[in-house]
């Protein structure tokens, strides 16, 4: 992979142990729960770092107001900046900011489009997608063959269609489905949730409503999860029945889990993530070098490890 390495002049500017480091930190949202935990954990990693001080604000899922975020820690004098992208498809201009004025950027969990072509002092730090909907759908389509389905209907609860992480996830589902051993499963519909909760349950009730039948139900994360759970037990339906796939291994999705309403998620290190991220800022801005891809693993989590999760997300 490539090494990313800043000038050894501007990094003896920023190395001494004497000067405050400080990071600028953009988040798409606050309002979300698997993000909450990634930057929980980016700020408490700080708070075990001697002169770290990081700076974070929420986005609140406008692209515009992200750019005006990175424009303003650029024009404050941070050391290095992270974000964690609103939309992964207008990430250009972010790089184009920061590498114009000579700040350190790394993106954190949502990978950004020109991420090929990042300036050598980018990086980005996150887990590979491509794993992420394949543990999750390649479990499913096990659980069905258990089940003795030689037919299945699969309903797909997509995130945010500008992200790329939904975009990856959704592509893994339709990857494994195309193979031999799981070509039994039918995607019937897809619909965006936009990660959210209660969109997935509207989604959901939508498609009970219409009485569409299915058998599985595989969601790009957690909470679509979640709603889609909520608005079926209103329904009545029996969970035993269905089987139903998320991505994160939040709290709330290891409980539903618990409660056998959740048969498969996907660990996605939320506070490993942040603290790479922070460690990626902080090596480019004392001029070391770091790799421009760096992978956190994603695991697979079901009933019989669950508890091994507990803790974490």
């Amino acid at each position: 992979m490539k090494k990313t390495l800043i000038a050894a002049g501007f990094a003896s500017l920023l190395s001494t142990t004497a000067m405050a480091e400080n990071i600028g930190v953009s988040m798409a949202l606050f309002d979300d729960n698997f993000l909450t935990v990634l930057r929980n954990g980016m700020t408490d990693y700080a708070g075990t770092l001697e002169g770290v001080d990081v700076q974070v604000e929420d986005a609140g899922n406008d692209v515009g107001k992200q750019l005006d975020q990175v424009k303003n820690f650029i024009a404050s004098g941070v050391d290095a900046i992270v974000v964690n992208p609103v939309d992964t498809s207008a990430t250009q201009a972010i790089s184009d900011a920061a590498a114009a004025a000579g700040v350190p950027l790394v993106y954190v969990n949502r990978e950004p489009v020109n991420v090929d072509s990042l300036p050598d002092n980018q990086a980005f730090v996150a887990s590979n997608e491509k794993d992420s909907g394949t543990l999750e759908t390649l479990e499913v389509c096990r659980l069905l063959k258990e089940a003795g389905k030689t037919e299945a209907n699969i309903l797909v609860i997509m995130g945010e269609l500008s992200n790329q992480a939904a975009v990856v996830r959704t592509q893994d589902i339709h990857d494994v489905i195309a193979t031999p051993d799981c070509a039994f499963m039918k995607i019937v519909d897809q619909q965006t949730s936009n990660w959210n909760r209660d969109q997935a349950a509207n989604l959901m009730t939508n498609w009970l409503s219409s009485g569409v039948a299915f058998d599985a139900v595989i969601a790009n994360n957690d909470e679509s999860a979640i709603g889609a759970i909520q608005s079926m037990k209103a329904a009545g339906i029996d969970m035993a029945s269905v089987v139903v796939g998320g991505v994160d291994a939040t709290q709330d999705a290891l409980a539903a889990m618990a409660a056998g309403d959740l048969d498969v998620t996907v660990f996605q290190d939320a506070a490993g993530q942040g603290q790479g991220a922070l460690d990626a800022a902080l090596k480019l801005a004392r001029g070391e070098a770091v790799e421009q891809k760096v992978y956190i693993p994603f695991q697979l989590v079901t009933p019989a490890n669950m508890a091994d999760f507990m803790a974490k997300n």
